[in-house]
Order: C-alpha cells, then structure tokens, then sequence
C-alpha cells in the first residue's frame, strides 16, 4: 500500500490554491499540456511519504501517528511565497509557509524521528514544508513560470490550522491519484480525539 501522512488544509485555502493557479496560468504563454496542475483537493501539506508499504506496517505508521500528535499541540501556519524547485528552469512550482514554519519543522523531524526508529526509511533530504501548484513537463515553460512567480515572494495565500495529523493511502490511476483517509489525530496534549483507525475509517 503505498501512503504519506500530511497535513490537511481547509476549503478556503484550497479555493484560495485554485484563484492563484487559475492567475499564474493566464500570465504565462505556455500550452496546456505544458504543464500539469495540481487539482487543490489533492493538495495537502506533506510530513512524510512513506511509499510502499506493507499492511502491517501501515498500522504501525498510524500508532506512532497518533502518539506523535498526542505529544503535540496545533498551530497555525501562514501559507504564503511563490517558489519553484529546479533554479531558472523550473520544475514545480510551490507555494511555501511563513509563520508556524518553526513548530512544523519541530512535528516533522519528530515524526520522522519516530518512525525511523520504527525501521522506516528515514528522510535523507531537509524537510521544505511546501503546498505544489504545478509539475512543469517542458523547459520553456519552466523559464517563464519560473521568472514569472519572482513577482510573488511577498504573496499571502492564506493562514491554516494545523490541528490535526492524517494518514492517507495514494492509488495512481490514468486519472490522477486517488487519496484514501486512513487515519485523522487531533494535536491535543490533553483530551485528544481520534477520528479514525487503520482500516475503520471514521469513527
């Protein structure tokens, strides 16, 4: 099963995604097929991807999800700068986090913390808490986006809650990725509640 545990943003932010890309699109002479855009309800802001994975091995991911976020309280995240990886020809183009970047580093190597001494594979590259907009299929294309988004360094999309960690299972199809929710944890040091189990959904 392959899975990542992420973040979830809200419809307004997700809206919000949508209005930007929908701009940075119609700045830009480049042909559609140049570029693939990020359908917003797929967006989530990304912890961990774990890969595959066997079944056991995802419940013992959504464990040490919840004992993670048992030990963590929520924090907003501004959801703010245009960027792209891949220099002047970009490759994606991202939208970064400003204030509760700090408390999201401090979750996120916890978590992979955690889960390395699990026996996953521990990250190898430093953690860029980032939300992608588009994934560039030509070079051209890329040039332009990516002296396009330096006019966006001061954008301000949106500010996020992050209250809660989720698990998800990622199915690739001709169509897109299909996301399944297997498992919600609330950040709570107290009272923390549970909205769901490996294999049970929503409870």
């Amino acid at each position: 099963m392959r899975c990542f545990i992420a973040i979830d943003i809200d419809e307004q932010t997700r809206t919000a995604i949508e209005h930007l890309q929908k701009e940075l699109a119609s700045k830009v002479d480049i042909k559609k097929s140049d570029v693939k855009w990020v359908d917003p309800n797929n967006i989530h802001l990304t912890l961990k991807f774990l890969g595959e994975i066997k079944d056991k091995q995802v419940v013992q991911a959504c464990d040490i999800t919840k004992e993670v976020a048992a030990r963590h309280t929520g924090f907003d995240i501004d959801i703010e700068k245009v960027g792209c990886f891949g220099g002047r020809t970009a490759r994606v183009v991202w939208v970064g986090t400003g204030q509760g970047s700090d408390k999201l580093s401090e979750l996120q190597k916890y978590l992979d913390q955690q889960l390395t001494q699990a026996g996953f594979a521990e990250e190898n590259r430093a953690f860029w808490a980032h939300l992608t907009l588009c994934r560039i299929r030509n070079p051209k294309a890329g040039i332009k986006l990516a002296q396009l988004v330096e006019d966006y360094t001061d954008y301000k999309l949106s500010t996020i809650s992050a209250d809660a960690i989720s698990v998800y299972q990622s199915q690739l199809t001709p169509q897109g990725p299909i996301y399944t929710l297997l498992a919600e944890h609330s950040l709570l040091i107290t009272n923390s509640q549970t909205y769901g189990d490996c294999g049970n959904g929503k409870s």
